[in-house]
């Protein structure tokens, strides 16, 4: 049977709150299938409070809470003296709250980099700690004081207080962006990691850095400079316009375009493409990704032959999903030909070998074929290795 944990999170409209929840809910409720969490064997019951929160209701929590994620803070306030009030004044309450009610919980805090800095809010970010460090001392509790730096994903407010989701918002929306420094590096973590770190502390499996500190970290973090991302983000939208994705096989550049795309507006998020139509049916590049090559849609109207063609070095896999088709397949200057014939109701790809000419044939009298095809490389009408020849 699982275990149900209260679980107290501050600041929880914020964009750490906000993904930590979520995640929080998708455990609660039976949805989460990543066996980093559904190990913890857990059932959380989540509190949430914030600014808009009645603040009779604090005490309850405090009393109620089985581990606490305090991300409540001030990063952008009006006065300078609202950084210590935010980030110092209300940990002071959280705490004094949880004493009062005798709970020696877990308590998690979200601190800042620049708690190193010599500036207001890098110096309430410090006082925030040595609290924490106090009430651990003298309570017992297990405290985790984790210095984030730069995080980035979705639901991170631009224009506030990082750039990532500011150059994010403003190339999806065709919007200017300032950089003194392209050579200026970041160091980052994504809300992903943050927030999976996060989940793994209430199992005690979060990651701690060198004993005479304490800290928590997240353990995989980025140092990118703002040209690099600015590079990337502009390279992602013009890509987009000609179909194009791009290489994800790096884990920091998927997860920028992962962050990019949350910021597109209404007007990006369809675009069209470009069908070649003619007598036999069309022909549609969905998908071109540089170096993984080319995905297309092929309709081919009743009864019509495609294809009669071979390459030298292009290759090329289809996979029909709708009809019933026949492929031909003929080396040249032999005379065997391969036959494969395939139906939408049984998926499987074929092969179009190299030096091979080919054909697909719709054999319906009444229904339209569709294929999806794969190519090693872009078409490239200057180069396009296409030579006729019927099979």
């Amino acid at each position: 049977m699982m275990r149900v944990v209260n679980i107290l999170v501050t600041g929880a409209k914020g964009f750490i709150g906000r993904n930590l929840v979520s995640e929080l809910k998708n455990i609660r409720d039976g949805k989460e299938q990543n066996s980093a969490f559904t190990c913890l064997d857990i059932r959380p019951e989540i509190m949430e409070y914030d600014t808009d929160t009645a603040p009779e209701l604090l005490r309850e929590y405090c009393r109620r809470a089985d581990f606490v994620y305090n991300l409540a803070g001030v990063n952008r306030p009006e006065k300078e003296e609202e950084f210590m009030e935010g980030n110092f004044g209300f940990a002071g309450l959280l705490l004094k709250t949880l004493e009062e009610e005798g709970n020696t919980c877990p308590v998690m805090l979200s601190s800042s980099i620049q708690a190193r800095l010599d500036n207001p809010y890098g110096k309430s970010k410090a006082a925030g700690e040595q609290l924490f460090r106090e009430y651990g001392e003298r309570t017992g509790s297990r405290i985790l004081i984790y210095r984030f730096p730069n995080v980035f994903g979705k639901w991170c407010r631009p224009n506030y207080n990082s750039a990532v989701a500011t150059f994010c918002h403003n190339i999806a929306n065709d919007l200017p962006i300032t950089i003194n420094d392209p050579k200026t590096v970041l160091h980052l973590v994504y809300i992903d990691d943050v927030v999976e770190e996060l989940i793994g502390a209430l199992g005690e499996k979060e990651h701690r850095e060198k004993e005479e500190d304490g800290f928590c970290s997240v353990p995989v973090s980025y140092e990118v400079s703002l040209g690099e991302i600015a590079g990337l983000l502009r390279s992602f939208d013009e890509g987009r316009r000609n179909a194009f994705i791009p290489d994800v096989g790096d884990d920091f550049t998927r997860k920028l375009y992962s962050t990019y795309l949350s910021y597109l507006p209404d007007e990006k998020v369809s675009l069209p493409l470009r069908p070649n139509r003619d007598e036999r049916g069309s022909f549609t590049e969905l998908i071109k990704a540089g170096g993984l090559g080319q995905v297309s849609v092929n309709i081919s109207k009743p009864g019509i032959t495609k294809g009669q063609h071979w390459h030298h070095t292009k290759c090329e896999r289809f996979i029909v999903v709708s009809g019933h088709a026949l492929i031909e397949e003929r080396k040249l200057g032999d005379s065997e030909v391969r036959r494969f014939e395939v139906w939408g109701g049984e998926p499987r790809f074929v092969e179009m070998l190299p030096g091979y000419t080919h054909n697909i044939i719709n054999l319906s009298d009444t229904e339209e074929l569709i294929t999806i095809m794969w190519a090693n490389e872009n078409f490239n009408k200057e180069r396009p290795d296409t030579y006729h020849e019927d099979v």
